[in-house]
């Protein structure tokens, strides 16, 4: 036992302490790709004075907050949101196909299924074309996908990326393994973009819940700049000035979908490990915070660090309607007991636990008193707050809000609620198991 303890010891130590150094490499490649970035145009675009005049009085201390570490407040904006993979596909293709100049892809995870198959084989018929096609691979998450996968994209002329390449040897790989790109991003000719939970897998198009959201609008800019950033920190390179990936004329380029919303304030929100503030987070935190009437979240992955659950804790005890959407059955089994070891103690601070049964539900989003929504790729969970590279899209807007707390709504059809007391009369032996659960759910 002592020496299964030491190893443990040994594994965290490369994770966590090793690793560090590395931090250093990514903000030093973080350095150098702002400075490549900050062209006056650019810096014109990103660093204008923040306009909060048409957001609700209310909100507009998060807007200023998060502008002052990522990106600013856009106008104008025409938003899609997506709850049926079978629509991002379709959606996402047909974007794809009216690509003249570019596009830009960064995914988390892209599979070798039916439905990935066909977005790689149009990625590489527009690369023929003639169409710079750049994509982003966080090979980290992807050691499953064969190497010639990507190889058929190079031959065709894609430009493919590695988020994080690594010498094969062990200390190299658990050094790495820490920082990893989230991110789903989706970036065609400066006009049109994606963003969201979606992966690029037969799982999101066909058999998950989740949500995603496309964008045409100013919104796009901001979008532009963090997958630029991204790639060029990731060792990717450019054809043209920076400049030229800024210079589009936004063209409308709408699609009709159940949830489609017109000039909309859109805030685009990067966090990274390599910034030295938690943006995500504070995010959250503020929220549960100035929260009056409810906040409605849904993730797959629940392991909040202590502030952030203090946050929500605090919200619930003054009256706010904190309620807590996790899947019945996670993707993972470690992940449920991971997620189950702070039922108890939100549910004693009065947050509403619901489980979603039916299929499993990915979505990582939530809607505040009728007025601000998010959806973006940030589990509540220590490893998407503190480590990953992640983004998400506040939305500052009444008519969307509403449209997302009824998505809510109709996903609890399909919810049970738990009780305090029936948790409590859970079967005994779990309880160890989702104490140690608990303990390493920064590493899971």
């Amino acid at each position: 036992m002592v020496f299964v303890f030491i190893i443990l010891c040994v594994l965290l130590y490369l994770v966590f302490g090793v690793s560090l150094k590395n931090n250093w490499r990514y903000k030093r490649r973080h350095a150098e790709a702002a400075a490549s970035l900050a062209t006056p145009h650019v810096k014109e675009l990103l660093c204008r004075e923040v306009d909060t005049s048409g957001v609700h009085p209310r909100f507009a201390s998060l807007v200023k907050r998060l502008a002052l570490n990522t990106n600013n407040l856009t106008a104008g904006n025409a938003v899609n949101i997506i709850v049926d993979g079978r629509e991002k596909q379709r959606m996402l293709m047909e974007d794809l196909r009216r690509a003249k100049e570019y596009i830009h892809m960064e995914y988390f995870h892209f599979g070798v299924d039916e439905g990935s198959r066909s977005i790689k084989q149009l990625l590489e018929e527009k690369a023929e074309e003639g169409v710079k096609v750049r994509f982003l691979n966080e090979n980290i998450a992807n050691i499953p996908i064969p190497g010639a996968y990507y190889r058929s994209m190079r031959r065709h002329g894609v430009e493919v990326c590695s988020f994080t390449p690594y010498r094969h040897n062990l200390i190299s790989f658990f050094t790495l393994l820490n920082y990893r790109d989230h991110r789903k991003t989706v970036v065609i000719d400066g006009n049109v973009a994606y963003t969201g939970g979606m992966n690029i897998n037969d799982n999101y198009f066909c058999r998950w819940r989740d949500t995603h959201m496309r964008l045409t609008g100013d919104a796009v800019d901001m979008l532009q700049a963090t997958f630029l950033d991204t790639w060029l920190s990731s060792g990717g390179k450019l054809d043209k000035p920076i400049d030229h990936y800024f210079a589009h004329e936004k063209q409308a380029n709408r699609i009709a979908s159940a949830y489609a919303f017109e000039d909309k304030r859109v805030q685009i929100v990067p966090d990274d490990p390599s910034s030295d503030t938690r943006t995500a987070q504070m995010a959250y935190e503020w929220v549960f915070d100035h929260a009056q009437d409810y906040v409605y979240i849904q993730t797959p992955y629940f392991a909040p660090p202590k502030h952030l659950l203090d946050a929500m804790k605090g919200a619930a005890r003054r009256g706010v309607d904190v309620v807590l959407m996790l899947p019945e059955k996670t993707d993972h089994p470690l992940l449920r007991y991971t997620n189950r070891a702070y039922y108890e103690e939100c549910l004693e601070a009065g947050i509403r636990i619901v489980l979603r049964g039916g299929e499993f539900i990915h979505s990582k989003t939530f809607v505040c008193d009728d007025y601000l929504s998010q959806i973006g790729t940030s589990n509540m969970d220590m490893r998407s707050l503190e480590l990953s590279y992640e983004l998400n899209a506040f939305i500052y807007d009444r008519e969307t809000a509403l449209s997302c707390r009824q998505i809510f709504l109709d996903d609890l059809d399909i919810c049970r609620e738990l009780s305090l007391q029936a948790w409590r009369e859970r079967p005994r032996w779990q309880r160890p198991i989702e104490q140690l659960f608990r303990c390493f759910a920064p590493v899971l």
